[in-house]
């Protein structure tokens, strides 16, 4: 008979020197705080190991030995081998160096399709190349309901679309994809499935080679991590572009060619950290929490709030984008964090997505989002203090 083990939420948290304060964190979309593992595994590099890499002493080799264990566990998060792994100083500057050199693959009149979803991350790259060298940009639309429109993702294609660009999560209303309905359309074209995780990531597990996507990119500093970028490859794909590096830098491991100077290898430290602090807790207790808190959310919002995407937590992770009627986002924003209420308010870097709302998209939308050292009590203060803003 199997049994389900209780999730400890305080013990979770007191892993969490960040957390011992009265401030509920609901701002985990922008970043989320990092667990005292992480912080201790950055200062101990810093310690014992600080080196550049290939020298003849310990701490260099040290150094050599954690990056080659750094990409065997971005390997096993993302579900790839560890050559198809690189690491940046962002997702944002990983985007833009993969996408240059598969630039020089492109020729005018050749388009790329990404949608009403995206963070600009995953749109900009693409609309400077459609300016850099003609390309065509496409832009898939959603349904009322905030969902993707599949049909018109498949109405979109063509034989000249080389690579679809799209969100695995959203991270203005929380829409997650069907990622393996997108990546059969975009292979169906013959384009590359080309897939921003940086949303989704602390929400579930990824398995870029059962996804079949060609790549994926995200950053840790969204799961407990430090600020870096990582992102996958097939080894192929990575093999058969030329890469912007300088000559000397190795060519093997194939990822490491899109690795541009000395890394953070402090960073790299904290990562792996970060990455062994999920495995503690097991994707099952995180999902499951996770989605009991965002049912609580959902269940208790006032009739003052315009909840914005999804109602149900069917098809969505737990980031919610709403306003207050009669108050604007930044006013929302003020007044909870008044309360020790931590939420977000704008854009989001999420354009379009605010353009399709309807929404001034400067002033955007008020953004909670839920992880998994979120409280119910924490929740239920949330809910509170938005029943007393209601009119």
């Amino acid at each position: 008979m199997s049994t389900t083990v209780a999730y400890d939420v305080d013990a979770v948290r007191a892993r969490f020197s960040a957390l011992q304060r009265p401030l509920a964190f609901f701002d985990g979309p922008g970043g989320t705080q990092c667990p005292d593992a992480v912080i201790d595994a950055i200062a101990g590099y810093l310690r014992e190991s600080n080196a550049n890499v290939g020298a003849p002493y310990e701490t260099s080799r040290r150094t050599d030995a954690l990056i080659a264990h750094a990409r065997e566990r971005a390997a096993a998060f993302l579900g790839c081998s560890d050559e198809e792994v690189a690491f940046g100083p962002s997702m944002t500057g990983l985007n833009f160096l993969l996408s240059r050199a598969f630039a020089r693959t492109l020729r005018a009149g050749d388009e790329v399709l990404v949608t009403k979803l995206d963070h600009d991350a995953n749109v900009a790259p693409w609309l400077e190349l459609q300016l850099d060298l003609g390309i065509v940009l496409r832009t898939v639309e959603l349904t009322d309901e905030m969902a993707l429109d599949y049909d018109d993702l498949e109405r979109q294609l063509s034989d000249r679309t080389r690579v679809v660009a799209f969100p695995v999560a959203a991270n203005s209303v929380g829409t997650a994809v069907d990622v393996r309905r997108v990546v059969g359309l975009a292979h169906s074209a013959g384009a590359l499935a080309w897939a921003d995780a940086v949303h989704y990531a602390p929400h579930g597990p990824i398995d870029a080679a059962a996804w079949d996507v060609d790549v994926l990119i995200c950053s840790p500093y969204k799961f407990y991590g430090p600020h870096l970028g990582v992102a996958f490859g097939k080894r192929e794909l990575l093999a058969s572009w030329r890469p912007y590096k300088v000559r000397p830098a190795p060519n093997e491991p194939v990822g490491s060619r899109f690795e541009l100077g000395t890394m953070q290898h402090e960073l790299l430290a904290g990562f792996v950290a970060a990455v062994d602090y999920i495995d503690s807790l097991g994707w099952d207790a995180i999902t499951r929490h996770e989605r009991e808190l965002g049912e609580r959310f959902l269940a208790g919002l006032p009739a003052g709030i315009r909840l914005y995407g999804l109602p149900t937590m069917a098809g969505r992770v737990p980031t919610f984008c709403f306003d207050v009627l009669g108050l604007t986002p930044q006013e929302t924003a003020k007044r909870l964090g008044e309360r020790d209420i931590a939420v977000w308010w704008g854009n989001y870097y999420a354009l379009e997505t605010m353009k399709r709302l309807g929404v001034d998209v400067e002033q955007g939308a008020v953004r909670a989002g839920i992880v998994h050292y979120n409280t119910a009590n924490e929740v239920d203060r949330l809910l509170a203090a938005l029943h007393d803003f209601e009119i």
